[in-house]
């Protein structure tokens, strides 16, 4: 029987990893975080909550983040009221419209990457893939490789929860 090490040594082709390409892709919606407190608070109907409102303000001043790409809008929050809703549950809605978003957003930037790469997909050999939201069996990566076409023998490396 062969010891891990050797089934490993004899998966690798004998030369360095290298990474010939690289895509990303972020939601159509991004929010400026000098206007995002009068955003929120408008669109979750809290204007009233002033002080909140002012150390949220102080919040997004101190992180120094200029903006942000996400994908909820005011057309989600008002087809989904709930998430508004102080200590709602509202995780399995969320996350079922993560499912269905991420990988979406992963054939973006696969494409970008592939068209850098300027290589034929049967090529492609390895696929990593990130997101700091949803988590999914099967994953997004295994989404992913159907919707761009990839040989299902590519090897598939996610990563969940990476931060933005």
């Amino acid at each position: 029987m062969a010891t891990v090490d050797e089934i490993r040594q004899a998966q690798r082709v004998g030369s360095t990893a290298t990474v010939l390409a690289m895509g990303t892709a972020n939601p159509s919606n991004c929010v400026y975080l000098s206007t995002y407190p009068d955003v929120f608070f408008h669109l979750t109907n809290s204007e009233h909550k002033t002080k909140l409102k002012e150390k949220f303000q102080r919040i997004c001043e101190k992180t120094k983040i200029k903006k942000r790409y996400m994908h909820l809008t005011g057309d989600i929050l008002k087809k989904n009221p709930k998430f508004c809703e102080f200590r709602t549950p509202t995780l399995d809605a969320k996350l079922d419209i993560l499912i269905v978003e991420i990988p979406k957003l992963g054939k973006e930037a696969a494409t970008k990457a592939i068209k850098e790469w300027g290589q034929p997909k049967s090529k492609i050999t390895y696929l990593i893939f990130c997101t700091s939201a949803g988590v999914d069996m099967p994953g997004a990566d295994f989404q992913l490789t159907n919707l761009v076409g990839l040989s299902q023998d590519v090897k598939r490396y996610m990563m969940y929860q990476q931060g933005c």
